[in-house]
């Protein structure tokens, strides 16, 4: 079967987060379970020229995706992956503790997010933003009768290399690595 020429993308099957370093690098993923949304928007803004009454001239700051992801649960290796802070595991089984903390010094990192759906017109479709900042709030709340639901949103912006975001359609469907 060949690579349909209009990927169909359908649901959310996967997202995964890779914390960046300093030098570019990533850190090893870490799946966000139960993924359920990856959504986002270019923007970009403008500065007008203004003369004679009238625009003359537009000129845009350079491109950035908005983007929000929401997944049911949590792991503490995703929140860290996305706000920074420490995991800590003390104990053994079966009285194993971990412990998230977060510091008023721990900046948020970037990171690079690929979210993977199943496209109905064959394959998979990926969706990827190569350099992701967590800059609005981050949200979870424990209820009755309620699962958690993660949900944050954020700025990307181009990596070195100049890169802001892909999508990926596969004709085969492939696992996000």
């Amino acid at each position: 079967m060949a690579l349909a020429t209009t990927a169909l993308p359908y649901g959310m099957r996967d997202i995964r987060i890779s914390t960046l370093n300093d030098d570019g690098s990533l850190q090893t993923p870490v799946d966000l379970p139960n993924a359920q949304v990856l959504s986002f928007s270019e923007a970009e803004d403008f500065e007008e020229l203004r003369g004679d009454d009238q625009v003359v001239a537009l000129r845009g700051k350079g491109p950035k995706v908005e983007w929000s992801l929401e997944a049911g649960g949590i792991t503490l290796a995703a929140y860290k992956a996305i706000v920074g802070g420490t995991n800590t595991t003390t104990g053994s089984t079966p009285n194993q503790v971990k412990t998230y903390r977060k510091l008023g010094t721990d900046a948020r990192p970037y990171f690079k997010a690929e979210g993977q759906s199943i496209s109905d017109s064959g394959g998979d479709f990926h969706s990827i933003l190569y350099k992701a900042r967590a800059s609005e709030n981050i949200e979870g709340s424990q209820e009755d009768g309620k699962f958690w639901i993660t949900k944050l949103g954020g700025t990307a912006i181009p990596n070195t290399s100049g890169i802001l975001y892909d999508f990926v359609q596969n004709e085969t469907a492939t696992a996000i690595p």
